[in-house]
């Protein structure tokens, strides 16, 4: 006898009760909900270039198996690409926190590597402005994984953990890892410190964060056969779309912090100028 809750075959096959509204799911960009029964709050929301297709590949694993007979209905908001169905996504997790969305829920810190006279030193988003300070380098969630970024370059390049100011030197002593070879001896005069900066600069040039570019708010532009989003944008944080540029610059009255996730979609576009921008 097999028992329905183990029968492999029913496990990776479309709930029928869901098969009527994926008919009606466009193959355009788009993000898309899956609602559960409990006051119909949201299990998942994602996204993709072809609404329809992506939902239907819902099936890959156990666990998206599972997903899908806990959903109960599955809605949609179409967006003219790619950028606006990202944007919507992530702001729709922090809205609402559904309950399979990890990665994009809201971060309770955000931190950054500072360098100061060539120091790196930890400085939180909430006492430094990230979309205008220079010298920033990486994005973090916890002081820890900062940290161990910063050790994991360290040991790469031979850098002196000292030196970072990740731990203390003592007066005229090389530290431990100098005295095993892992680092290049900057803390004992071994290696100059123009030296070590010089490499420490070389490590880190790919983590720089990329200052807002422009004075105020702009529209990024976005267009797929009728359909034309503006999204708005200010300090590397999204605002919200309109349709007219009447709408958008309602937008601006928004207030507007450096938005992680807005910034690591957005900032290859923006600086590489493969969209089309329009000051508000």
């Amino acid at each position: 006898m097999v028992y329905p809750e183990f029968d492999e075959s029913r496990l990776y096959t479309y709930p029928e009760h869901l098969r009527a509204a994926i008919t009606d799911l466009p193959s355009l960009p788009g993000v898309y909900i899956f609602h559960g029964e409990e006051g119909d709050l949201p299990l998942y929301i994602g996204k993709s270039i072809n609404i329809r297709s992506r939902v239907l590949a819902h099936l890959r694993t156990v666990d998206e198996a599972r997903m899908l007979r806990q959903t109960r209905r599955i809605t949609f908001e179409r967006t003219a690409g790619e950028i606006g169905a990202l944007l919507l996504e992530a702001r729709l997790i922090k809205q609402l926190q559904p309950l399979h969305n990890r990665l994009l829920r809201t971060r309770r810190q955000l931190l950054a590597w500072k360098l100061t006279a060539g120091v790196p030193e930890l400085v939180n988003a909430r006492d430094v402005n990230f979309a205008h300070e220079p010298k920033l380098y990486g994005l973090y969630t916890s002081r820890h994984s900062a940290e161990q970024h910063l050790r994991d370059l360290a040991d790469l390049h031979g850098l002196c953990y000292g030196v970072l100011g990740l731990e203390k030197l003592s007066t005229g002593r090389a530290c431990f890892r100098a005295q095993l070879r892992q680092c290049l001896g900057a803390c004992c005069g071994r290696e100059s410190l123009e030296a070590h900066q010089s490499r420490f600069m070389a490590a880190v040039q790919d983590m720089g964060l990329v200052c807002w570019p422009y004075a105020g708010a702009v529209a990024l532009m976005e267009q797929q056969d009728d359909m034309l989003d503006m999204h708005v944008l200010r300090n590397w944080c999204y605002l919200g779309s309109a349709s007219t540029l009447e709408q958008a610059r309602a937008l601006d009255t928004v207030s507007a912090c450096f938005d992680a996730d807005s910034y690591k979609i957005l900032c290859r576009p923006v600086v590489e100028g493969t969209v089309r921008i329009v000051a508000l």
